[in-house]
């Protein structure tokens, strides 16, 4: 049997493959079992900022399983402490909260947004349209994309989707009895939209008047991929709550919720917790990534290269203008909208051994580690210049 057909045989069907079988990677790189070379311009959904194999990862987790894999978090662990300190010490939020992926990440923070609104007498939570947060019951519970949420139902109570960037809709939805808004300060699966600027400051407004919770999840956008450490600080907003994953454990399963000094007590012991949630070994890859990312200037590189990245797709939008409708993003999260479906194009890309994605069915997404070149990007474009010209032969 082929590993496709092995594959086939054994799992539920939730993923639609791609036909192809990496044997290994390094930096900006992936290689097939073949010896094919792949450019990663996707970074395996924005996981691995540092590319492929990072020797300081490696040598992490390495030092730290000869150690001692897991021993709950019933005891001290340095790992844990010393990247919550740097978490502390970069973001300055006074609470960290460690667990396995952003959507677990995100449930927590609902707990802490309930928890705190328990006593307030708040209970309503509002999330935006085209948003997502994940695969969980709470996550559906405040996304409105049918592909997500068919038969699932019935979701949580008092929770609300507004239309995202709609200030007006928002400022109808907000209430005394809103707990949390929450907010992705650039959509990523949403088509990388940023929120707007007047967004932004209805936003600050309703909760000075209202008295309610601002949940930002960082998922895909925290840790320095927009060229400043949180995608909200573009906006001159601080959350109080902010979900975070992804990127931080250097491919290792690990997410965090970090929260200021509102919500600093709202979870006590056993109140909240994880089994596997802040495991040692990916914690201590999460030192090396984090320090990596706000140390030694990667956030720097991350707005330069997305500057030039988004300069090179707004070309190709000149030169393709019935095909290409808009380029939008920030930083290394970076998208462009086309006039019909993505996926041929994606899959042009991918002959020419580029990887990038497709979501929100139109859009293409750019999420290179923050590593990339000047090279990689001007590869990239010109690849997606001849990609475009054999799915649109008529342009």
């Amino acid at each position: 049997m082929t590993l496709r057909e092995r594959d086939e045989a054994v799992f539920f069907h939730t993923y639609a493959r791609l036909p192809l079988e990496f044997d290994r990677g390094s930096g900006m790189h992936l290689w097939t079992r073949g010896g094919e070379p792949y450019l990663d311009m996707f970074s395996g959904v924005a996981v691995n900022a540092l590319g492929h194999a990072h020797p300081e990862v490696v040598r992490a987790i390495a030092r730290q399983a000869e150690r001692f894999i897991h021993v709950s978090n019933y005891y001290l662990q340095e790992s844990q402490i010393a990247l919550a300190e740097l978490l502390v010490k970069h973001s300055g939020y006074p609470r960290v909260f460690f667990a396995n992926t952003g959507t677990e990440s995100f449930e927590g923070a609902l707990k802490i947004a309930r928890k705190w609104g328990s006593v307030r007498g708040k209970r309503q939570l509002l999330a935006m349209s085209n948003a997502f947060h994940g695969r969980t019951m709470g996550a559906l519970s405040l996304m409105d994309r049918p592909k997500y949420r068919e038969g699932f139902g019935p979701f949580l109570a008092n929770c609300e989707v507004v239309e995202f960037n709609n200030p007006a809709a928002l400022t109808g939805a907000v209430s005394s009895d809103t707990a949390a808004v929450i907010v992705e300060f650039i959509q990523g699966e949403g088509g990388i939209r940023p929120v707007s600027a007047d967004f932004a400051a209805t936003l600050r407004h309703l909760q000075q008047h209202n008295d309610f919770l601002i949940i930002a999840d960082e998922v895909q956008s925290g840790l320095g991929r927009t060229g400043k450490f949180f995608a909200f600080d573009h906006f001159g907003i601080r959350p109080d709550v902010v979900v975070l994953a992804k990127p931080i454990g250097g491919g290792l399963p690990l997410g965090a919720i970090l929260g200021s000094d509102r919500v600093a007590d709202v979870l006590q012991p056993g109140t909240h917790g994880t089994t596997f949630g802040g495991n040692p070994v990916a914690c201590a890859a999460g030192v090396a990534v984090v320090t990596a990312i706000a140390e030694r200037g990667l956030m720097n590189n991350a707005r330069d290269m997305g500057i030039l990245l988004r300069d090179g797709l707004a070309s190709l939008q000149s030169a393709f203008p019935a095909h290409v409708r808009e380029v939008r993003g920030l930083g290394l999260m970076a998208g462009m909208e086309l006039a019909s479906e993505g996926e041929p194009v994606v899959e042009a890309m991918r002959k020419r051994r580029i990887l990038i994605n497709c979501t929100d069915r139109t859009v293409l997404r750019f999420l290179p580690p923050l590593i990339v070149q000047k090279e990689h990007i001007q590869e990239t474009v010109a690849a997606l210049r001849d990609s475009l010209k054999d799915v649109f032969p008529a342009a």
